[in-house]
């Protein structure tokens, strides 16, 4: 993030904001990689001793979209073989053997194709295919198609989990819907359509994967985005399924600025309003900064903290940061 901020916006453009992407980045190669199996750290100690390593992607595709970002600031061809080399991996577990993740396929469990999987590959190869002219046009059809797969209900609905083929899967795993990551995956999909001119996609992205799952996943009685909701009505079985979280809320003002800057639907704009205004009142900490991550269902804060292992440096300035270039494009002042 502070490479990102560094390469991209004048005022963060200092040896102070460089110094300290680079710092993370030493870090990083000292503690958090195993460069025999390529997993890397989910937590560690203050001195890098790992604590966690989860069994999925998703600390790996963090680690290389910080280090194509620290080599578009850097030029130093470190940080660029530390990304592309954890692309192909990453690439490799997805598409064609996953043992290295360490899941134990067990004989009840079900294969199925999660989401959020797909979605972080497209993320990741947005982000990495220019540092060496990669294109990954390969990888990049399989991703798209494979959270195509996810609309369901006549594309009414956006399930996390389906089958290989693409169905329904039985049980409250398949009837599991996250209206924010929905949301995050569609302004993923909508950036792929502008870069590639397909103006299907660009429809479906919004319709199907913004605009649908922000009326289903909009607290009609107490405002912001439920985390978790059954397609069928049910009680979700997540324990937090009616918590109001800070990342859901900051990808929804993403997607509906994008979807504004491009089609210049003013619903758009009624829905960001929406969610900025709920997001300012309820997680902004005004008078000691921040943002508080995790509200119950009536928009009161749940947990005080405002940093612990899946609330880090990343969504927040993420979404301020994009919604600010956004604005400034849309307004004129965009340099």
């Amino acid at each position: 993030m502070y490479a990102k901020l560094y390469n991209e916006t004048s005022r963060f453009k200092t040896n102070v904001i460089l110094n300290a992407a680079k710092t993370g980045a030493s870090f990083l190669l000292s503690n958090v990689k195993d460069p025999f199996t390529m997993k890397c750290s989910f937590s560690t100690t203050r001195n890098g001793k790992a604590i966690k390593i989860q069994r999925t992607i998703f600390s790996e595709c963090f680690y290389s979209m910080a280090f194509a970002e620290l080599f578009r600031a850097t030029g130093e061809l470190l940080y660029q073989t530390e990304a592309l080399t954890m692309v192909d991996t990453i690439l490799y577990w997805v598409t064609e053997d996953d043992s290295d993740l360490g899941r134990p396929h067990l004989p009840g469990c079900q294969p199925t194709n999660t989401m959020a999987v797909p979605m972080m590959v497209l993320c990741i190869i947005k982000e990495v295919k220019s540092l060496q002219d990669r294109k990954y046009p390969d990888a990049t059809d399989w991703a798209i198609k494979q959270i195509l797969a996810h609309r369901q209900r006549n594309n009414t609905v956006v399930l996390e989990n389906v089958t290989l083929d693409g169905k329904e899967v039985g049980g409250c795993e398949g009837r599991l819907m996250n209206p924010g990551h929905s949301i995050e995956c569609g302004w993923f999909l909508m950036q792929h359509a502008k870069e590639t001119n397909n103006e299907e996609l660009m429809r479906i992205a919004f319709e199907h994967f913004v605009e649908n799952p922000f009326k289903y996943g909009w607290d009609k009685a107490n405002g912001g985005l439920l985390y978790f909701m059954d397609v069928n009505g049910y009680s979700p079985t997540q324990l937090e399924w009616n918590m109001k979280l800070w990342w859901p809320h900051c990808e929804a003002m993403i997607a509906f600025l994008i979807g504004y800057y491009e089609t210049r639907n003013i619903d758009c704009l009624d829905s960001f309003e929406k969610v900025f205004e709920y997001s300012w009142k309820h997680f902004v900490d005004i008078d000691h900064g921040e943002w508080y991550g995790y509200l119950n269902q009536k928009g009161e804060v749940n947990m005080d903290f405002k940093g612990g292992p899946f609330k880090g440096c990343f969504h927040v300035p993420r979404a301020l940061f994009m919604c600010e270039k956004l604005l400034a494009k849309l307004t004129g002042h965009y340099q």
